[in-house]
């Protein structure tokens, strides 16, 4: 299913990382992730720096999962006003890999050796 930019199913556009990328042209395609890293598949907008969508969109999910799961949360740091993603982050071109080969990487990222397989040369 293609959706032009800046759309977004209904049932997700009062969640704050979708706000984010309406607000950014930019469409969520898929999501994953391992016990201390998260996968996103974003569609950008050209226009948008990666690290701006990528900065916005860790603030806006910090706040609502440290708001929704403070009492779980806080144990577990030790500077609970610094926030609660590192400040690393990294993000790539897929370089014309086909979505069908990104989608099973995020979904499945621990099978293969770390490498997207399919990509073009």
């Amino acid at each position: 299913m293609h959706r032009r930019r800046g759309d977004a199913p209904a049932r997700h556009q009062s969640r704050p990382e979708a706000r984010v990328l309406v607000k950014n042209q930019c469409i969520l395609l898929n999501c994953g992730g391992e016990p201390d890293h998260i996968h996103l598949l974003i569609d950008l907008h050209p226009s948008v720096a990666p690290s701006v969508v990528l900065g916005h969109t860790k603030s806006a999910v910090s706040r609502v999962l440290r708001k929704e799961f403070e009492s779980e949360l806080r144990p577990h740091f030790k500077n609970w006003n610094k926030g609660l993603w590192g400040d690393q982050s990294f993000y790539t071109s897929t370089g014309g890999a086909p979505i069908e080969v990104l989608e099973q990487y995020i979904q499945n990222p621990s099978r293969g050796s770390g490498t997207i397989k399919g990509r073009k040369a």
